[in-house]
């Protein structure tokens, strides 16, 4: 199994656990605040390692004790920490509220993983082995994002990007890209797609995606499942276990992770998505980023106890 290489942001959360939203000049009160490990790089090599992956993690951190107290969290994950860069910088941070349906709000400040520069990758082809592949995400410089996938590909590597947040993409990055994971809004964000209840317009945003020269897309549909689509225009919808949302801070990361770490063990797409699905299940249903994500053992657990439903081509 090849490495699963990531590069993206690490950050501190600080999260407030709140009745309701608050209208815009309103204060509203937490019952509960509480700091824990994040950063979109961060969640989803924590979700690949967890789901039996071998993670390295490529990215950047402060010189103050959070810094210092994520790579320790981050290492007891068995994600390889050995690419993280210490900047004169605080920690990337992300304030994060969570209403009482499991909803968030989530604002960023990017601290030391704004700091990261190309010129920091320049070793990465080092960590690229047979079979690895690369995972990319939109929280550090996209100059950064750009150089990791280019360089992933001038080496044969096979590239995953998750343009969260959804910020604007050159034409040219999109063949760099082999597969493209990302939910309803950044799918709308990318191709201008007003995506509805309809399936249909899903598989629109898909295909416009597809053919700006991607050659897997997968939206993630929230609590209704996800949306599978290739380039030689294989489609696969699979719904969404029910479970009670507690938080959904790592849903996404989890599902990415997930889905990532079972491909490169083999796991056939259908499969693949299905078990990408219980874990970000699982995730939504606890609270927290990091401490959320479940094991491989969880969902295998969790699976066996649901229904057997799989992928469904339409």
């Amino acid at each position: 199994m090849g490495n699963i290489v990531v590069v993206g942001s690490i950050n501190m959360d600080f999260v407030c656990y709140i009745r309701r939203f608050p209208q815009p000049g309103e204060t509203v009160q937490s019952y509960r605040t509480e700091t824990k490990s994040g950063g979109k790089g961060a969640n989803q090599a924590v979700a690949a390692a967890l789901s039996g992956g071998k993670v390295s993690l490529v990215g950047a951190v402060g010189n103050d004790s959070y810094s210092r107290d994520i790579v320790f969290g981050l290492r007891n994950y068995r994600v390889d920490t050995d690419r993280i860069m210490q900047k004169k910088s605080d920690i990337g941070t992300a304030f994060i509220a969570v209403e009482e349906s499991g909803q968030n709000n989530i604002v960023i400040s990017e601290g030391a993983n704004g700091c990261l520069t190309v010129e920091d990758l320049k070793d990465l082809p080092e960590l690229f082995g047979p079979s690895s592949v690369l995972l990319v995400q939109n929280e550090i410089p996209w100059a950064c994002t750009r150089a990791a996938l280019q360089l992933a590909k001038d080496h044969g590597v096979r590239t995953y990007f998750n343009p969260a947040p959804a910020l604007g993409i050159e034409e040219d990055v999109f063949p760099l890209v082999d597969v493209m994971i990302l939910n309803e809004s950044e799918a709308e964000s990318i191709t201008s797609i007003r995506l509805s209840e309809e399936l249909s317009d899903v598989k629109q945003a898909a295909s416009r995606i597809i053919a700006l020269g991607v050659r897997e897309v997968i939206i993630t549909l929230g609590e209704k499942g996800s949306f599978y689509m290739n380039d030689q225009e294989e489609s696969i919808f699979t719904p969404a276990f029910s479970v009670h949302a507690v938080d959904t801070t790592a849903a996404g990361d989890t599902f990415i992770g997930s889905l990532i770490a079972a491909r490169q063990q083999g796991t056939p797409i259908r499969e693949a998505l299905r078990q990408a699905s219980a874990a970000s299940a699982l995730a939504v249903s606890r609270a927290g980023a990091q401490e959320s994500i479940p094991t491989a053992e969880e969902v295998a657990e969790f699976l066996s106890r649901s229904d057997s439903r799989v992928g469904e081509p339409i």
